[in-house]
């Protein structure tokens, strides 16, 4: 049976790691001098003491993961780091609760962008620089990166790369070793960030605002350093940089792993994924964009573009940034963006929501299955790319959104039990398990989360952390199965 005391160690070390990261706002607040330089030393040292108590405490056990352990190692960590990420918040931020904290860690590591918190600009620019970092670091994965700089000293690596990994295919091996893996894919995401942060400051972002807003346009969080989020630089240089680097962050970063080794972009060409997901975010906007013209929403047709492509590109990668409040839009051009943040983004890539390559193989089955009335006896394989996709694939897929759905409906009937009107309450919950950030009404992307009860903002941090674990790796812990043996 699992136990949490071997697993221990590990958490001691990925806490080590977190610790590590509290120097970047710590640094941010000493050469900026904002006044909160004693809130981030505490949080780093109490973090670092954890993990080292945890560490050393443990030197004497020795136990290999296992598949089940990997999994109940990672749903901890998830719920874990968040309670230490609060630190920086609750010691910057004056009547701020736990709950909200903890709300806002969560959205941070991730990468869900909700925010609990209004005059961003006025706070501490090292809090600002916190919260944004979380959502770099969330997304690619704290695990993977501990997997990418520690070879666990015999820990199962492997089974904590698949259950942190997103997507339906997770035993695809790019190189022999997982820790090899992992590093190069922190390595692409890195140098991606790096020219990120320099595309932002060329097209005219201070040095701060270029770091910050490239922490959450890389791990497509969304979390920005003022209340009127991408809407404060009214910059169309600004935001096309936006708009590239959060397409290229909704792409498979292990296609760009591919394309480096291979020194060919073959790969990354005719993945039917990624040609899938290039077409549907340019019918996408084209589609929004000519809605708007249509409706008259903006004088121009240009105009309608330029903020069609922002918003849609933004929501659909489920990254959250808003240029203008799209919620006053004709609310199909609304409804449609949250409906494609929930499947618009590629597998291995930053963003939330079920993956593109999931409705892909979801469509191809029932195209099969509609076949196979017709037909009966007919040998109807689903393939992809050529190859043929294993039933067991084809059955993941199927449970998945079955119980996608139950969730959504499950977050939905409680917070309309709480008294939140559908609006507000459906739109939170596609928003927070798509780790998207923004919905509509009372959430919508001109207010935020703030308004919600301490039950409602509950609700919503759990509907984001079962969003960012994929739903199947965090719920199979609460089956008896899991747990004999």
């Amino acid at each position: 049976m699992p136990s949490i005391l071997p697993l221990l160690p590990v958490l001691g070390i990925v806490l080590v790691l977190f610790s590590v990261t509290m120097g970047v706002p710590l640094a941010f607040s000493w050469v900026q001098r904002d006044g909160v330089l004693h809130a981030h030393a505490l949080a780093m040292a109490a973090t670092l003491i954890s993990g080292l108590l945890l560490r050393i405490g443990s030197l004497r056990r020795h136990h290999e993961l296992k598949a089940r352990d990997g999994f109940l190692l990672v749903a901890l960590v998830w719920t874990v780091l968040p309670a230490y990420g609060t630190l920086p918040l609750l010691l910057s931020i004056d009547d701020l609760s736990f709950t909200d904290a903890y709300f806002e860690a969560v959205s941070g590591l991730t990468t869900t962008g909700a925010t609990v918190l209004t005059g961003l600009e006025k706070l501490p620019l090292s809090v600002n620089v916190w919260r944004c970092f979380m959502v770099l670091i969330g997304g690619m994965g704290i695990i993977v990166l501990t997997v990418a700089i520690l070879p666990l000293l015999g820990v199962g690596g492997a089974q904590l790369f698949k259950a942190e990994t997103a997507g339906p295919m997770k035993d695809e091996k790019l190189t022999p070793r997982i820790a090899e893996t992992a590093r190069g894919l922190w390595s692409v995401y890195f140098i991606l960030a790096l020219l990120c942060f320099l595309s932002y400051r060329a097209a005219g972002m201070a040095w701060s605002d270029a770091f910050m807003h490239m922490c959450s346009t890389m791990g497509l969080g969304g979390f920005a350093a003022y209340d009127a989020s991408f809407g404060a630089f009214n910059s169309p240089r600004i935001e096309a940089v936006a708009i590239v680097f959060m397409l290229l962050s909704g792409i498979n970063f292990a296609l760009y792993f591919v394309a480096f080794k291979r020194r060919s972009l073959q790969g990354l060409l005719r993945d039917t994924e990624v040609r899938s997901y290039v077409v549907l975010m340019s019918a996408s906007v084209l589609l929004i964009a000519l809605f708007l013209a249509a409706n008259k929403v903006y004088p121009s047709f240009g105009e309608s573009f330029r903020h069609a492509a922002f918003n849609v590109v933004s929501v659909a990668t489920t990254t959250g940034f808003a240029s203008v409040d799209y919620a006053q839009w004709p609310i199909f051009a609304p409804v449609l963006m949250l409906f494609l943040c929930g499947f618009a983004t590629c597998a291995g890539s930053t963003g939330g929501g079920i993956k593109l390559i999931r409705s892909i193989l979801l469509l191809k089955q029932t195209q099969r299955e509609l076949i196979r009335i017709v037909h009966p006896r007919a040998a109807v394989p689903v393939t992809l790319g050529g190859a043929v996709v294993p039933n067991h694939v084809l059955t993941s897929v199927i449970a998945f959104m079955l119980v996608y759905g139950a969730v959504m409906v499950v977050a939905t009937l409680l917070l309309l039990f709480t008294g939140l009107d559908i609006v507000s309450a459906f739109t939170a919950v596609v928003a927070c398990i798509n780790n998207t950030g923004p919905g509509l009404g009372q959430v919508g992307p001109a207010a935020n989360y703030q308004g919600l009860t301490d039950f409602q903002t509950w609700v919503c941090t759990t509907t984001m952390l079962f969003g960012r674990l994929e739903l199947l790796s965090l719920l199979v812990l609460f089956t008896p199965q899991f747990w004999r043996g």
